[in-house]
């Protein structure tokens, strides 16, 4: 997978769903719901037990649209090993270059997990394709997207870790590529099987996006 094709992914809908879950039978359904509801860049963790089986049956569902990619990834075999179960992208935790040197050998984009401006630019220059702020709600929210982007315009961000349904577009308005988020818009449908609440949560985040266009920050 080209990082092109994750940016214009990003580009129709700039929402990364995290799953993480201890219990991977209602993947395929969550899969589905997202797709579904317009949000086609999802991440499964690897610390979800038969991640790598889930990502394999994924690939090979042939859903229409979906971009999936591993997270939680934390050395060069399980990135190898993500991708050839048909991981499309790859997402750390913290910026680990060899997990960066490996899928940049393996063709496929990478988000490294960063905080502070010196960590944001270790991964830049280590090969990052976006750089993932994490945890971005325990250090200011959407205002510290806005003082990081300020000296730092080019890197793509995608804020997770206390990103809501609600607050969202107020991080892509503070200048955020995309926003990454689990619970707040998995909820338990992972455990309960509740495909209706996941879909109302897609619904609502999607209505809190219209009219939010690439480039216009906030004032």
């Amino acid at each position: 997978m080209t990082d092109e094709l994750l940016e214009q992914t990003l580009d129709a809908c700039p929402v990364i769903a995290i799953i993480r879950t201890r219990d991977a039978g209602n993947v395929p359904a969550v899969l589905r719901t997202l797709v579904d509801r317009g949000i086609h860049a999802v991440e499964l963790t690897l610390t979800t037990p038969g991640a790598l089986e889930a990502i394999r049956a994924a690939a090979a569902s042939g859903l229409d649209g979906l971009v999936l990619g591993a997270g939680t990834v934390l050395d060069a075999p399980s990135a190898r090993a993500a991708v050839e179960a048909g991981a499309r992208y790859l997402v750390t935790p913290a910026v680990l270059p060899e997990v960066i040197d490996e899928a940049r050998l393996l063709g496929v984009p990478v988000l490294p997990g960063a905080l502070t401006p010196t960590e944001i630019l270790q991964a830049r220059s280590a090969g990052a394709t976006m750089v993932k702020v994490f945890p971005v709600a325990a250090v200011g929210g959407p205002d510290y997207i806005t003082a990081v982007r300020a000296p730092l315009p080019d890197v793509l961000l995608v804020p997770t870790g206390g990103v809501s349904v609600h607050d969202a577009p107020e991080y892509l308005r503070a200048g955020a590529y995309a926003v990454a988020m689990g619970s707040p818009l998995i909820g338990d449908a992972c455990e309960s099987g509740d495909m209706t609440g996941l879909a109302s949560r897609a619904d609502e985040l999607l209505r809190g996006l219209r009219g939010w266009k690439r480039g216009v920050r906030n004032a």
